[in-house]
């Protein structure tokens, strides 16, 4: 369960960027992106979500006209993966973390309440925090256990896979408004 995105969000940038993808940050992004080798954009995209299925078919589905459509793809791809794919990208999610600094006792509750988690559905807990400053992270993300702690399975299932989908979309806005050699 990330904290964070792998990659931290310029400050700033917008968690959804607008719909028509208009923002000329992105645009010196997105063109570098189309032209990276197949290689290499699908080693960025798996950064993005851990599923090589959705990896793969986002780079074949390049170039990419504007970050909408590119955001749009990511959705699709998202919204086909097999409960297989699902958990390769669950798989790949970094460990939950703290700083360091963080009072043990946060440690300790966000360690439990993350085991109780994976215990009851069977896989890593995962959350999209764009809309919350870091320091409102732990709080949400053991709110958030909670509340989905009383989901049934399947109602789980469906909640990961669109957290997956929000986490796929924020790195990818976070890799094309980082550009080329950044």
């Amino acid at each position: 369960m990330p904290v964070q995105p792998r990659h931290p969000v310029p400050a700033g940038a917008p968690a959804v960027p607008p719909a028509d993808g208009s923002p000329a940050d992105h645009a010196v992004g997105l063109a570098h992106f189309n032209s990276l080798p197949f290689a290499a954009a699908e080693a960025a995209f798996l950064e993005c979500c851990g599923s090589l299925r959705w990896a793969h078919r986002m780079a074949a589905h390049r170039p990419y006209p504007d970050l909408g459509a590119l955001l749009a793809a990511s959705d699709e791809a998202g919204y086909d993966l097999a409960p297989s794919d699902i958990a390769e990208a669950l798989a790949a999610e970094p460990a939950p973390c703290l700083h360091h600094d963080a009072p043990r006792a946060a440690h300790l509750a966000l360690r439990a309440a993350h085991a109780a988690y994976e215990s009851r559905f069977g896989h890593a807990f995962v959350i999209c925090l764009d809309a919350y400053t870091p320091a409102q992270h732990v709080d949400q993300v053991l709110a958030g256990i909670r509340v989905r702690m009383e989901h049934e399975v399947d109602e789980e299932r469906a909640v990961t896979a669109e957290e997956l989908r929000r986490l796929a979309r924020s790195r990818i806005v976070e890799l094309m408004t980082a550009g080329p050699g950044q």
